[in-house]
């Protein structure tokens, strides 16, 4: 057995891979649970059979992966690799970030988990970028490589805001930092999601609601005219911000979505005006048409991709 697993800002995801490649035994948690990433593995593996305890792991994890000691973005963990694999006596601990995992996982993708929202055709041996907003906003890109596949991961959730409208440029101006600083994800994810309706709401000299990300997909559903007008600016938004990376990396693969969101909105995702936004690059625009956005409605798609990353059974 191998250990897999896939840790959020807000939940974590472990799963075994017994010697067909099979997952078992995939639990979720809430780290707000527990202290760190080996308190939360732990808990885990000591619910597991001791015939099952794994002797290498591959951890997807929301932090940029630059040397030994990690530390997470939006949740404040920090780990040693070393350290980890010791505590947990694997001979192997692999550990990557959480939207590589995501890419890893595109190839073994059917159609059955995509949905597809608007037109264009897929390039086979052409990169694919995957994003998606949770609790930040994530990005890797898929790039063919020596008749297989390699991942580039990295930041790009906090590249700059890009404002386009008026109302979006409020929002922005709103939200800058200390420095006057506006990232992508601070808008661009469930926090921001909330952020935007509370922005609108003083807009509008309402009490800002101060609802979770759920409760504002929840009150927009119910055609409460301010969280509709905030759902609007963040699938808006992150329409542009896809067509951006799809001509930074020549995505003519695919552009696809993850995250802990807009899998869960799909029906309002796919009549929203994200392919529009995707679409509005002036003259690119012919060339974005080309370019298909997918939806992933695949199950734990990161443990797919780290399943991947451990090699074949």
């Amino acid at each position: 057995m191998d250990l897999i697993a896939d840790i959020g800002a807000t939940n974590t995801r472990c799963a075994l891979l017994d010697d067909q490649g099979s997952l078992t035994a995939l639990e979720r948690f809430e780290n707000r649970e527990f202290d760190g990433v080996q308190d939360v593995l732990e808990s885990y593996l000591d619910d597991r059979r001791v015939t099952d305890r794994p002797s290498q792991a591959a951890i997807g994890i929301a932090a940029p992966i630059t040397d030994d000691e990690i530390s997470m973005v939006n949740l404040p963990w920090r780990f040693s690799r070393a350290e980890l694999a010791e505590a947990l006596r694997l001979k192997r601990l692999l550990v990557i970030n959480d939207f590589a995992a995501v890419a890893w996982a595109l190839p073994s993708l059917s159609d059955d988990d995509l949905l597809s929202i608007g037109g264009g055709s897929q390039i086979d041996r052409a990169p694919r970028v995957v994003l998606g907003p949770g609790s930040g906003l994530g990005v890797a890109t898929l790039v063919p490589f020596e008749g297989g596949w390699t991942v580039v991961a990295g930041e790009g959730g906090n590249v700059a805001s890009s404002p386009e409208t008026a109302t979006e440029c409020i929002v922005v101006d709103a939200l800058r930092d200390s420095s006057g600083y506006c990232a992508a994800e601070t808008l661009i994810s469930g926090p921001g999601l909330a952020r935007i309706l509370d922005v609108l709401s003083e807009q509008a000299g309402v009490e800002p609601p101060r609802l979770a990300p759920a409760g504002v997909s929840a009150a927009a559903a119910r055609g409460d005219p301010l969280a509709q007008k905030a759902q609007t600016i963040f699938f808006g938004m992150l329409g542009s911000f896809a067509s951006d990376l799809a001509l930074t990396a020549g995505a003519r693969g695919g552009v696809y979505i993850a995250g802990g969101i807009v899998p869960r909105l799909r029906k309002a995702f796919a009549a929203s005006a994200f392919r529009e936004r995707f679409l509005a690059k002036g003259r690119h625009r012919g060339y974005l048409e080309a370019i298909p956005t997918y939806v992933i409605t695949a199950e734990e798609p990161a443990l797919l991709g780290l399943r991947s990353v451990l090699g074949d059974r």
